[in-house]
């Protein structure tokens, strides 16, 4: 009860400012594809950029908005309205509490990613999004959910959480596997880099797109950081429940 307790509050947030994170969804990515993918007019490995980019930038605003969607109001409930308190001394058990806000913060990745989708269909590129795509999807989205709850668990102010997406967020979005590969970075960042999650989540959606074989171990990378951001979560809420 505790998790659908947790998503009911989600969806009615969702329902509450729907335009607003709909356009939110939107804009960023739309600009990135219509400048970057229209304006630049070359091949990547063999295809058009515009194929290429599409799908890097579906796993990056499934990255954004599964982030966003738990860091800021997590990080307000927590530090200034006192909600997490509430929380902790309630019936609900906390990891239902953490597993509801990841699970709420993947769906609203999803269809951040899934509003890009839509966009791009009248462009005709032939990519294939099937459920292997969307199983990424929300995996992805899991992932920086997560992380979007420790941040907002450890942030000591209000800044923390834009100051990390400026730090880790925002570098990932532009390096792993979005506007240009990976392989063509230095030997030893390459590797740093190729093992970052939004890396992985890009490379199997771009693969399954263009309807090629991709590794199931990018699957296995991201349940890894699923289960120690998650793990990390626990700490912290079971660690100040004891205080």
């Amino acid at each position: 009860m505790g998790i659908l307790t947790v998503l009911w509050e989600k969806w009615v947030e969702f329902k509450r400012d729907f335009y607003k994170i709909t356009l939110a969804a939107m804009i960023a990515p739309l600009m990135y594809i219509l400048v970057f993918g229209m304006g630049v007019q070359t091949l990547s490995y063999g295809q058009s950029y515009l194929n290429f980019l599409i799908p890097g930038v579906v796993a990056m605003t499934t990255m954004n908005g599964s982030f966003n969607a738990i860091a800021q109001n997590l990080n307000v409930q927590r530090l200034y309205e006192k909600a997490l308190d509430q929380v902790m001394i309630s019936p609900t058990p906390l990891w239902q509490f953490v597993v509801g806000q990841i699970i709420g913060g993947s769906l609203r990745g999803i269809y951040a990613g899934g509003v890009i989708l839509v966009l791009v269909l009248p462009i005709g590129t032939g990519l294939c999004f099937n459920g292997w795509s969307f199983l990424v999807m929300f995996l992805n989205g899991a992932v920086f959910a997560t992380m979007g709850v420790v941040v907002s668990f450890y942030a000591k102010s209000h800044t923390d959480v834009p100051r990390f997406s400026n730090y880790v967020i925002m570098p990932m979005a532009y390096l792993c596997n979005t506007f240009f590969s990976a392989d063509s970075m230095p030997h030893g960042l390459r590797e740093i880099v190729g093992y970052l999650p939004l890396s992985q989540a890009s490379s199997m959606i771009r693969r399954i797109a263009n309807r090629e074989a991709f590794s199931h171990g990018g699957i296995l990378i991201l349940f890894a950081y699923l289960a120690i951001l998650m793990t990390m979560a626990f700490c912290f809420l079971y660690k100040k429940r004891n205080l």
